[in-house]
């Protein structure tokens, strides 16, 4: 399934950490870059949309567990349980739909193209950024 999550700026250290928590290298540290998508008030996101297994969607619900790749420590586990704590995800079929950008959480839309979870979030590029569209 595709998934596609909006990081409100604030949140992006967090949600790297989880992306490595859940993913498969420290390589995932950049899963959420540069802000470059907009709410209607100019609050910045950052935002990535992947495919994921059922397991990535059952172990985003769990408790982390520190993947054996991380042999180092690298990931900041409490900041991934940050991150975790502050996800929403929703589908097109669930009451509510669409859900808005929300500075204070990372919200992650499954089963639609990246671009149009985005919009219908409420997000644009932003104007340094309208190519991405």
């Amino acid at each position: 399934m595709r998934i596609t999550v909006s990081c409100p700026q604030a949140l992006i250290p967090q949600g790297n950490q989880l992306a490595m928590c859940l993913a498969f290298s420290e390589a995932d540290s950049k899963t959420y870059g540069l802000p470059n998508w907009q709410d209607t008030d100019g609050n910045l996101y950052a935002a990535a949309s992947f495919l994921a297994r059922q397991e990535w969607i059952t172990a985003a619900q769990s408790s982390l567990v520190r993947p054996a790749w991380d042999t180092e420590e690298i990931i900041d586990i409490t900041a991934a349980a940050e991150a975790q704590a502050a996800m929403q995800f929703w589908l097109p079929d669930a009451p509510g739909f669409p859900p808005a950008a929300s500075t204070s959480h990372l919200i992650a839309v499954g089963g639609m193209e990246g671009i149009a979870a985005l919009a219908a979030m409420g997000l644009t590029p932003t104007p340094d950024d309208e190519d991405l569209i």
